[in-house]
């Protein structure tokens, strides 16, 4: 039963996954650019988190939901174990020195590739970079590699926000223009859009409440026994595949 829904878990997100294409370059005005500081600065704050993780992901009337062990490192690790109710690794994904690497325990089969927008989204669903994908996981954005638009928006029911592209995706980020806190975050660099909704009490991370309309997707990441800057060692990011495990190129 695990096995089977841990394999829609991977099909529902693949969902997401896609591709953008980049728009001409523009000049970026002072309002924008000041937004674009507070957001590098909080982002350069973050070294590392530490937590178990509550998912629970719904297309439909279809719910699947797991636990797991969550690492994150600056400026771009990660390892995620999807847990068996006994405790045991189901799916084990690092991100870690460029590369991407996804073991399904059950069927001793792994996709390596290189940790770009495109993989990742195949694999977890959100079609970031791996230094965007641990700001997400971080409560943060990072502004897109090759940024070609940075533009502020006047202030709706959330706030002001600040629209970004780059060459491989399109990020809208409402945030408090004092001091850089991420409110939520709307991608949109896969196949359907994304928005990401962080989840704070006063200081404390809780997590991130994900959704795709036209996916008809919703979803939710919240954290437990969350630990930052303890310091996390650089190995635990390194995946050592199980003897005679068959492996699968991704792109």
């Amino acid at each position: 039963m695990a096995r089977r829904r841990l394999s829609s878990l991977l099909c529902l997100l693949g969902l997401l996954s896609g591709c953008a294409t980049a728009p001409p370059r523009q000049p970026v005005a002072d309002d924008a650019r000041h937004a674009l500081g507070l957001l590098e600065a909080r982002w350069h704050e973050f070294t590392d988190l530490r937590a178990l993780a509550d998912i629970v992901l719904t297309r439909g009337g279809e719910s699947h939901q797991f636990t797991g062990a969550l690492l994150v490192k600056g400026p771009d690790s990660v390892r995620f174990e999807a847990l068996s109710p006994l405790g045991q690794p189901l799916l084990l994904v690092t991100v870690h020195e460029g590369r991407l690497t996804a073991y399904d325990a059950a069927k001793n089969e792994a996709l390596v590739g290189p940790a770009n927008a495109a993989t990742i989204a195949r694999v977890l669903g959100l079609p970031l970079d791996a230094d965007a994908l641990v700001a997400v996981l971080a409560g943060r954005a990072v502004p897109p590699k090759d940024l070609r638009v940075a533009e502020l928006v006047p202030a709706d029911g959330l706030g002001p926000s600040l629209t970004l592209v780059g060459a491989d995706r399109r990020q809208r980020v409402w945030m408090d223009l004092r001091t850089g806190e991420v409110q939520q975050l709307e991608i949109d660099g896969g196949r359907f859009p994304v928005t990401i909704t962080f989840r704070r009490d006063g200081e404390v991370w809780l997590g991130f409440d994900l959704r795709s309309e036209p996916a008809n997707v919703t979803g939710s990441v919240i954290y437990r026994n969350v630990a930052v800057g303890a310091g996390i060692d650089p190995e635990r990011f390194t995946l050592a595949l199980p003897k005679g495990a068959k492996t699968r190129n991704i792109r």
